[in-house]
């Protein structure tokens, strides 16, 4: 027998019921009554999506920092929302995982509620409101800003929605976005890498380069590591749904990446005659 209350939720929302029945189970809410400081808050950084003809690709570094010192190498920031949609994290990487576990849940139980899946647009609509409700500790510095992307079975084309603080939802026409402190290199790289028509083989090459443009700039993004092994998460969407590539896959495209660099003009380069 269910508890009293449970039933009724009004919405087919769960965050909204959670809120209701047990806000203390929201993300952060440990830290609105605990005072934590942003400086002690790893954070996860960076995030690059791609459209290629049939679906998107999403990517994402493995490293996550804490001040100067890096707090973890192999964290994941690239998850499933759902069977055709994926999240990719950046910000404050406690309050994001939280977040995304929730709007798992949350396009579950929409679809368990009303018996068919949220369209594209909706799952993008119910990430703003949570991101919004993060508004009071984002302005404390515990910001979360993911990205959100997916295989729009109305349209089949892959799509690409970007986020503020405040929970601004912006659809990204270009056909590819970045997110995190690396995003402004990774994107200078996807603007000459990128092209409309591109195979869903050559938009993950273009992801992993990205990346590791970002690390090569941006001390706070993780590029391949290759003593270790450890490479980024990348994931694609399409008609078919979410799958994430196996580690030895991507591993094998950044060595390729990383072995044309040496050739390269920002390479090393050969004597000068």
């Amino acid at each position: 027998m269910l508890p009293e209350g449970t039933r009724l939720t009004g919405s087919s929302s769960f965050a909204d019921y959670l809120a209701g029945t047990a806000p203390e189970l929201m993300p952060g809410a440990a830290s609105r009554t605990g005072g934590a400081h942003a400086d002690l808050a790893p954070h996860a950084t960076t995030i690059v999506a791609a459209t290629f003809d049939g679906g998107v690709v999403m990517a994402g570094d493995r490293r996550a920092t804490m001040g100067n010192v890096i707090a973890q190498r192999d964290i994941e920031k690239v998850f499933p929302a759902d069977e055709y949609s994926c999240i990719g994290i950046a910000g404050s990487a406690g309050l994001a995982i939280e977040m995304v576990r929730l709007f798992q849940v949350e396009l579950e139980h929409y679809e368990k509620i009303e018996g068919t899946v949220l369209s594209a647009d909706g799952k993008a609509n119910r990430l703003a409101a949570l991101i919004r409700g993060n508004l009071g500790l984002a302005m404390q510095g515990l910001a979360v800003v993911p990205l959100f992307a997916g295989f729009d079975l109305e349209t089949q084309r892959g799509r690409i929605f970007s986020y503020d603080v405040t929970g601004g939802r912006y659809e990204e026409h270009s056909g590819f976005h970045s997110v995190g402190s690396g995003s402004v290199f990774a994107r200078g790289s996807l603007k000459k890498l990128y092209s409309r028509g591109l195979t869903e083989g050559d938009c993950v090459t273009a992801a992993i380069q990205a990346l590791y443009d970002a690390a090569d700039d941006d001390s706070a993004t993780g590029g391949p590591d290759l003593t270790r092994r450890i490479f980024p998460v990348v994931s694609v969407v399409t008609a078919d749904g979410y799958r994430r590539l196996a580690d030895d896959e991507v591993g094998a495209i950044a060595d390729d990446v990383i072995g044309g660099r040496l050739v390269r003009p920002d390479g090393p380069s050969a004597p000068l005659n």
